[in-house]
């Protein structure tokens, strides 16, 4: 199970994940952060600190956040991400898309 909880700051948006991003929260879990992206904050972070597991329909929803806000001349970054969620960035390649 998933849930997340988001702040609005000076910065950007901070969204806090908990629990497994895995397929069965993949498409309410994006549905509901797209729609939050699209209030225009310019950053976006996602704190992983709680964040237990991601499968491969996690990986897909960053990566659309990521297009997503480039497109919108925007930022997103990644912090606080265990080691076993970082082994996985590793694995795909995704911790040079997120500077980690």
């Amino acid at each position: 199970m998933l849930t997340f909880t988001h702040t609005s700051t000076d910065s950007g948006l901070e969204i806090a994940l908990k629990g497994r991003l895995d397929t069965a929260a993949a498409e309410t879990c994006a549905n509901e952060l797209e729609s939050l992206i699209l209030i225009g904050s310019k950053q976006l972070t996602i704190n992983c600190a709680e964040l237990d597991y991601i499968a491969s329909s996690g990986l897909r929803i960053l990566l659309t956040l990521r297009k997503k806000m480039i497109a919108q001349g925007g930022t997103i970054r990644l912090i606080d991400v265990n080691d076993e969620v970082l082994q996985v960035l590793k694995m795909t390649g995704f911790t040079a898309l997120f500077g980690l």
